[in-house]
């Protein structure tokens, strides 16, 4: 290689490294309480749900795990593969001038985007596990390395939507609104916050089409021995939704990358 000539993948990593940068000073410091809501956000939902629970008198009718501690899992998770999935909605018209420089792509943002939040919602995770255990629950996973796998599994699948949506949001734009409207019913039916161990058959075999509720089980049944996932659940499945995402859309992106730039 001549000397002070870049490799591609040389020029691809600044690129990256500068965006990171760039994406990790938007989200933290552009909002004096954004540190504080990204762990607020979960432990508020923790505690209004603990609170229910209290107040019905079923706090902890989870079979094989705690309550606290499931829950933890499941909202973490699930906000894993939300926010991987959301905020990759304005990635691309957020860094619309970027795209002067022909070393930047319309996917590089989107990339960096899902990465941070991807490394933002592990270090509030691990917070959460911390405190968690100071206070005498049991958070520490049963089986370390299958957790640690389910949860790139999850960054992965908000990853694939990611790309979908960043796509389709440049050239549909209303469709972001349409994914908000969606995000509490999947949270609910994701199962992340309330166990649907109790729900028919009829309906819980709809509700198994959905890929986040898959990822949420077996995180849990990694993260505690005694755990008894809903029959059906799948890893295969589950990856077979990852793939085909993440395939679609790095395909929608080299298909349309002309236009996304050009709006």
């Amino acid at each position: 290689m001549t000397d002070g000539v870049r490799s591609h993948w040389q020029v691809t990593w600044s690129v990256w490294h500068a965006l990171f940068m760039r994406e990790v000073l938007a989200r933290t410091m552009g909002d004096r309480l954004g540190w504080f809501w990204m762990l607020g956000e979960p432990v508020a939902f923790i505690a209004v749900m603990v609170g229910i629970r209290s107040v019905l008198g079923r706090a902890r009718l989870i079979s094989g795990a705690e309550y606290i501690p499931w829950l933890i899992v499941g909202i973490i998770a699930f906000f894993l593969f939300r926010e991987g999935m959301t905020r990759s909605l304005k990635a691309i018209e957020a860094n619309q001038a970027l795209f002067a420089y022909r070393q930047v792509k319309p996917i590089d943002p989107v990339l960096v985007r899902t990465v941070m939040e991807g490394v933002l919602k592990t270090i509030v995770f691990m917070i959460l596990i911390a405190i968690a255990s100071l206070l005498g629950e049991d958070v520490l996973p049963g089986d370390p390395l299958g957790a640690m796998f389910i949860w790139v599994s999850m960054w992965l699948l908000g990853l694939g939507a990611g790309l979908i949506l960043s796509v389709a949001a440049r050239l549909v734009p209303d469709i972001e609104h349409v994914i908000g409207v969606m995000m509490l019913p999947m949270f609910i039916l994701s199962g992340a916050i309330f166990p649907l161990h109790n729900v028919p058959h009829e309906i819980l075999q709809y509700l198994l089409y959905n890929p986040v509720l898959h990822g949420l089980e077996l995180l849990r049944s990694d993260f505690f021995p005694g755990y008894k996932t809903y029959q059906g659940v799948s890893l295969g499945y589950l990856w077979s939704w990852i793939l085909v995402m993440l395939a679609l859309g790095l395909a929608l992106h080299v298909r349309f990358a002309a236009r996304l730039k050009a709006q």
